[in-house]
């Protein structure tokens, strides 16, 4: 596995209409990690997280992704070697999950007039669809998919190109507790799968996160609060203040719950563990 990192940030700062979303920022993201950014809404995650999807290009600094620096690269060829999982991505037609995944590898909303796949890109439009849970559902029409089956179809829509990076941006928003655990456990199976694939997570609920999350950004007010593997920054003490206010972690079968503390009782430092 190479050690060149996948991204590399170095004292970002983006401003807009004179405001600082993003203040010094710098990140470095290697071959099979997996990152989680996390902090209160208005932190900056999404901004940090457009920047890695070459969506955006710093005020100041610097910002690498796959080898090519932001500023002398083709945005919008570097966006198609990254997995940048949409959220909000809608077709306009009833395609089935099959021909969403597939669309993919076009890197089109829709189903390109006269194109047609070759066997190996079905064969892994499939694989990926197993992966992702979704076996029995691929010739499911998306109107008909409920928001956690969508989810997971735009994942295995982002790998069809085989990306270095793959992009999540909140991906549990609206989904209950079953849709939530699927998506989670589909995660992880696909962290295992795929020892060299790196990838960056945004978050605000630590339940949310898989138990493969190897490293984590806290993010406060547009600038990097700790930066670090898992079990450096994800401590009592660290997380109440990104939040601003106190909090209990715990960490159980390699999933992480919290609880506000309270009042009159101290935070405690590091984590409890069953």
């Amino acid at each position: 596995m190479t050690t060149t990192p996948v991204i590399r940030v170095t004292g970002a700062d983006v401003v807009r209409d004179g405001n600082p979303i993003l203040r010094d920022v710098s990140l470095t993201v290697r071959p099979g990690e997996h990152w989680a950014l996390l902090g209160a809404n208005g932190a900056g995650k999404s901004t940090l997280l457009s920047l890695l999807g070459a969506l955006v290009h710093p005020t100041r600094g610097t910002v690498e992704v796959l080898g090519q620096r932001l500023g002398r690269v083709d945005l919008r060829q570097l966006r198609t070697y990254i997995g940048h999982v949409d959220p909000r991505h809608a077709p306009r037609t009833p395609l089935r999950v099959r021909d969403v995944v597939l669309t993919g590898a076009t890197n089109t909303t829709e189903w390109v007039p006269r194109w047609r796949p070759t066997p190996e890109q079905t064969e892994r439009a499939d694989r990926l669809i197993g992966l992702l849970g979704l076996g029995e559902r691929r010739e499911a029409r998306w109107p008909t998919l409920s928001q956690g089956e969508r989810g997971r179809a735009l994942i295995a829509r982002a790998l069809m190109p085989r990306p270095g990076l793959l992009l999540l941006d909140e991906p549990a928003t609206g989904l209950d507790v079953a849709g939530r655990e699927q998506l989670i456990e589909r995660l992880d199976e696909l962290q295992l799968a795929d020892p060299e694939l790196s990838s960056v997570l945004v978050t605000h609920h630590l339940e949310e996160l898989p138990p493969g999350t190897s490293h984590v950004m806290l993010l406060r007010d547009g600038r990097a609060l700790a930066s670090g593997p898992a079990d450096d920054v994800l401590t009592g003490d660290l997380v109440s203040t990104c939040f601003d206010h106190p909090i209990r972690l715990t960490r159980v079968d390699g999933r992480w719950a919290v609880r506000a503390l309270r009042p009159g009782r101290a935070t405690t430092p590091g984590v409890g563990r069953s």
